[in-house]
């Protein structure tokens, strides 16, 4: 939540509403509030951030999977068929060019490294984004940060934030930007 703090308090361009909520580690509460949330709002984007112990980079996350869910959530649970939606495609890829976002945000100098993966850990962070990815068709990006002051300040994420997120809204926004970079070399 303090990284959205931040990210609050540098807020977005002035064309786009930025809601936050706090998504409790539960699968079933995912379950639940992931679809209540798209129909709310209907987004352009749900971007989601998780906090990874094992991140030292902030890791923009290609996709989502859909199953080899066993770890126990905050409530003990973990779902009986191990998978976020039966009969559902083994991964979802963000219809997010995370390679040309990751490229861009690195290009500002900013002074955070950002990372791409293909793994966001089998766990309520994965089932959250194959979820969301599910909902949207795709029109869903995950975001880990590693744990506050290792090495990152509050504000450094902050400002990180920011940027991949704009820089994700003018991906989705332009596609055609993509192709014409194409053609350059």
């Amino acid at each position: 939540s303090w990284c959205f703090q931040e990210l609050e308090k540098l807020g977005l361009r002035d064309d786009v509403d930025l809601h936050v909520y706090e998504v409790p580690v539960e699968y079933q509460t995912v379950q639940r509030l992931i679809p209540a949330l798209w129909k709310k709002h209907s987004p352009q984007l749900v971007v989601h951030v998780g906090v990874s112990g094992m991140a030292t980079t902030v890791t923009l996350e290609k996709c989502g999977h859909n199953v080899g869910y066993k770890g126990l959530d905050n409530c003990r649970f973990c779902p009986g068929s191990q998978c976020c939606v039966e009969g559902g495609p083994e991964c979802i890829d963000s219809i997010i060019d995370m390679d040309t976002v990751c490229k861009r945000v690195s290009a500002l100098g900013l002074d955070v490294t950002v990372t791409i993966s293909k793994d966001a850990g089998r766990y309520v962070c994965d089932f959250t984004y194959y979820t969301s990815l599910y909902q949207s068709r795709g029109r869903s990006a995950f975001i880990h940060v590693p744990p506050l002051g290792k090495p990152y300040s509050a504000e450094q994420l902050g400002r990180a934030l920011q940027a991949i997120i704009e820089e994700m809204l003018d991906v989705l926004e332009h596609p055609e930007d993509k192709i014409n970079c194409q053609h350059e070399h």
